[in-house]
């Protein structure tokens, strides 16, 4: 048996509300996270320079949250503009994730945490502007 929604929306689309975006964005948040700090991680661990290892881990990271937030998080649909504004606020967090991790490496100093403490802080930063940033901008309706 097939049932139907009517979303009240003539292009299909349904708006979530405030609290479903806050809890949706926060398990995408939390598996985008894993995969961005697995990286970053591996890629220290193989060698690689840090800075390299967090841009790298913070676009694996970034790609993964924009992917499933885009169509569950944000129910977008379509278009090109949602990937221009997403490109654009995705850079400038960029600057912003690996900026800030690089204060903070400096400001640390050297102890057993001190990568994940830094990559902490610079995610949770980046991960506050985005939020906003996605619902009022990249992806509102």
């Amino acid at each position: 048996m097939v049932t139907a929604v009517d979303t009240g929306s003539p292009t299909g689309s349904r708006s979530v509300g405030l609290l479903t975006q806050i809890i949706r964005f926060v398990v995408v948040g939390v598996l985008a996270a894993a995969v961005d700090y697995g990286s970053y991680q591996a890629l220290v661990a193989m060698g690689a320079w840090v800075h390299l290892a967090k841009a790298i881990s913070f676009i694996l990271g970034t790609t993964t949250a924009y992917l499933i937030n885009r169509r569950w998080t944000f129910n977008a649909t379509g278009g090109t503009a949602p990937v221009a504004k997403f490109m654009l606020l995705y850079t400038t967090t960029f600057f912003v994730n690996v900026g800030v991790n690089a204060l903070m490496l400096h400001l640390l100093g050297d102890f057993r945490w001190h990568l994940t403490v830094a990559w902490v802080i610079a995610q949770g930063t980046a991960t506050l502007i985005n939020f906003v940033m996605l619902r009022t901008v990249v992806f509102r309706d």
